[in-house]
């Protein structure tokens, strides 16, 4: 049974127009601070300057550490001044839908349940019935900060993003009648124009009927926000701040890496690899894979297809069947000698940047080769929760994301 309850202290916009000027891209949707910076320069009420105190500075030489106690304190500073300002106001006991309308896909209607949910329904070693399935491992320094700025702060900002199967349609169902009988008390749109759109929900019986509907479920899996969801369990506030969406309305886009591997050439890897994966050469300006089992590399000015064989994985393990996963073991790790799938000589690139992003980086010398994949199914995230593995880090690109700042949990 999946459980969602009030968040007792929600801070929100007081409407639409300080709700587009709070509301902003999570932290981990940039590829480095000084983008943060310069969104922050033209959107200087974004909720970036509470997420990433550090890079809210005066100019770029100025930004500090992250996680140091400095941006910490800075943080704790700007979180009052944004709880006491005029752009928003707390609300008490309340659950909520947000709508994300997505031009890309206009046909799929994308609508979730948020909340509070416990902590100890996420399934660990020490919770091993918990209902809600992890699939990405946790790096405890990268949790730790942002329990430090959920200290700081006294609010949860990040939210999680949960998927569940919905497979009978009640809750998609209910959300829908609900959304469509009273306009949302607030929206946003985000940089590439979709929409977002909230809507509060207060009387005890809806929320409880919503509960109800949940409570359905067997289970809900972590689809973006690990690290946020770990962060409140190290945190100990007991609870964090979650939506909920029928999986099959959720979208997936590319996650592909940019690589630092000097010295590597296309002969040497046309002759390591021809063992584990078909290979074409492709005469094409960019390739972005648009089929699973489908990985493109791009070095020396020009693109490999890499198909794998019957060999190169184990069809009955899903996190083994990922592209992601492929490309680590024998790529990454048996050609380059690049063994820590986060190591540093990786960088990882998601959705929001496209092929052209990525062979560009390397003509201009930035890196020495890049991998495209194609997106991650949502009957493969599913299948590898399912069996109770984990996926490859920084293997699913959910698109469109939630907005951080439309819904902020207080803590006191």
């Amino acid at each position: 049974m999946v459980t969602i309850d009030p968040i007792r202290h929600a801070l929100v916009p007081v409407d639409a127009d300080a709700a587009q000027r709070i509301c902003s891209p999570n932290y981990d949707e940039f590829q480095n601070d000084r983008e943060i910076w310069d969104l922050l320069q033209g959107q200087p009420e974004s909720v970036l300057r509470v997420t990433m105190p550090h890079c809210n500075a005066r100019i770029p030489e100025e930004m500090l550490s992250d996680g140091s106690p400095e941006a910490l304190t800075l943080a704790t500073g700007t979180m009052e001044e944004l709880r006491e300002g005029a752009a928003t106001r707390v609300v008490e006991g309340i659950i909520f839908l947000y709508e994300i309308v997505d031009t890309a896909r206009p046909g799929v209607r994308q609508i979730g349940l948020g909340g509070m949910v416990p902590t100890d329904d996420i399934r660990t070693d020490a919770t091993p019935d918990g209902v809600i399935i992890r699939n990405e491992g946790i790096r405890e320094e990268k949790a730790r900060g942002r329990a430090n700025l959920i200290e700081a702060t006294q609010a949860i900002i990040g939210t999680v993003n949960l998927s569940v199967d919905d497979a009978d349609n009640h809750l998609l169902s209910a959300m829908q009648d609900y959304a469509d009988a009273r306009p949302c008390d607030f929206e946003a749109s985000d940089e590439v124009e979709n929409g977002h759109r909230i809507w509060l929900i207060s009387a005890p019986d809806e929320i409880e009927s919503f509960r109800a509907v949940l409570a359905a479920e067997p289970h809900a899996y972590v689809a973006d926000g690990n690290h946020r969801s770990a962060a409140a369990a190290m945190r100990g506030t007991g609870e964090f701040l979650t939506v909920f969406f029928p999986a099959r309305t959720m979208g997936l886009a590319p996650y592909n890496r940019l690589v630092n591997a000097p010295g590597t050439t296309r002969a040497q890897l046309e002759e390591a690899l021809a063992g584990q994966f078909e290979i074409e050469n492709l005469e094409v300006p960019e390739f972005q894979p648009t089929e699973i089992h489908e990985i493109g590399i791009y070095l020396e000015g020009a693109w490999l297809k890499l198909v794998p064989r019957e060999t190169a994985f184990d069809a009955d393990n899903a996190a083994e069947s990922i592209d992601a996963n492929m490309v680590q073991r024998h790529l990454f790790a048996a050609v380059l000698g690049i063994e820590d799938p986060r190591a540093k000589e990786l960088t990882f690139v998601g959705g929001n940047r496209d092929a052209a992003y990525l062979k560009a980086q390397v003509d201009v010398g930035d890196h020495d080769l890049a991998v495209t994949m194609a997106p991650v199914t949502m009957d493969q995230f599913i299948e590898v929760c399912r069996q109770n593995r984990i996926m490859p880090p920084k293997s699913t690109w959910f698109q469109p994301k939630i907005r951080s700042g439309l819904v902020m949990a207080l803590l006191k």
